[in-house]
């Protein structure tokens, strides 16, 4: 028994040894900041998202390909006449996905206008889990323009640039 507690402690120091070294290399990314600004990303879920995404947005190409990528995105079901029926897609990056839905959980809790945003959607009559994807797809947008335009989240809308 003592020599598996001592295992386990082995094991755990292990397990923080490699959450520092993956904070150090995230640390070193160009986007850390962009990233570790957003509500929701600290540096696990960041360093995840790069993991998953490969760090290249160019390679995504687009905001759409990056939230269908994710499974934030619904797609069609539509069937003859019939149209508008939507689904979450068959193919898609769970991790990804765990990524955007757990770093909106976070957000909801901490952001006010997150919270609003959720708060808005499950008074349309959306159920939690529908509310929590909707405001994922909200901060894939979100994300991928700043990873674009190379700045980081401020609340409200970006001061206008001179011109």
């Amino acid at each position: 028994m003592h020599t598996l507690a001592k295992e386990v402690m082995g094991l755990n120091q292990q397990v923080a040894q490699f959450d520092r070294d993956i904070e150090a290399r995230f640390r070193d990314h160009h986007a850390f900041d962009v990233i570790t600004s957003m509500p929701g990303l600290g540096v696990i879920l960041g360093a995840e998202f790069l993991a998953a995404t490969g760090g290249d947005m160019a390679v995504v190409g687009t905001a759409d390909r990056l939230a269908g990528f994710g499974g934030v995105a619904p797609v069609p079901r539509d069937s003859g006449r019939i149209s508008g029926n939507l689904r979450r897609p068959r193919r898609y990056s769970r991790r990804l996905q765990r990524v955007f839905y757990t770093s909106v959980l976070f957000s909801i809790r901490r952001c006010e206008e997150s919270r609003r945003f959720y708060e808005r959607k499950r008074a349309e009559g959306k159920r939690h889990t529908q509310a929590v994807l909707a405001l994922a797809r909200r901060h894939v947008n979100v994300l991928w323009a700043l990873l674009r335009d190379g700045r980081c989240y401020q609340l409200g809308p970006p001061a206008a640039l001179a011109a």
